[in-house]
């Protein structure tokens, strides 16, 4: 198989409900139409660790890539990433694509804060792109509560992730590197062959 095409499946591994609820709006920008994407939602990292070898070694859908995503927290990126990569070896799907939300998904959002002004009608909030503090929201120690006090208590989790998933720019303008990265690996999976399950 030459990367996703029509009737493919794009299994995507989530930490939490509210990262279902951004790419459900930010997906359907990047892949084909007849690409299909099925979420599995764990409750938390802990779970997703303990879970993802029996879920993915479970899993028997042909012609299907595999996406790991969770947030970095307070963790180390290159550890996190090691540990998950063990983890899908040990599934037999060595060739998951995983990515790692600096620190949090929210830094994704502090990105782009024209998508922000938008989703919350809220003025004035695109022009502190350029301010000190969100030109690199991935450095950010808490981005939720950041995006908390930007938006005046208006961004909620899950409903705020599902009003700016299909607002976020993918024209490479996002401040947050690990969004680009994340964007670029869904890209290469388009492209490239996904290994047999």
């Amino acid at each position: 198989m030459q990367g996703l095409i029509h009737d493919d499946l794009l299994a995507v591994f989530l930490e939490e409900r509210s990262a279902q609820a951004l790419l459900e709006g930010l997906l359907p920008k990047i892949l084909p139409p007849d690409v299909h994407t099925t979420f599995v939602v764990f409750e938390g990292k802990q779970d997703l660790e303990k879970q993802l070898v029996r879920k993915m070694r479970g899993w028997r859908v042909p012609d299907t890539c595999f996406v790991v995503l969770r947030d970095q927290d307070s963790g180390d990126c290159s550890v996190i990433k090691k540990r998950l990569q063990e983890l899908c070896g040990e599934a037999k799907r060595p060739g998951a694509l995983i990515r790692i939300a600096c620190r949090e998904l929210e830094s994704w959002y502090l990105g782009d804060l024209a998508a922000v002004e938008q989703a919350f009608d809220l003025n004035g909030i695109a022009k502190k792109q350029g301010t000190k503090k969100f030109r690199n929201p991935d450095s950010l120690g808490s981005p939720s509560k950041e995006l908390i006090v930007l938006t005046k208590h208006k961004y909620q989790k899950i409903a705020g992730s599902r009003t700016l998933g299909p607002l976020l720019s993918l024209d490479g303008q996002n401040q947050s590197v690990s969004f680009n990265i994340f964007l670029a690996g869904i890209t290469r999976v388009l492209s490239s062959t996904c290994p047999p399950c």
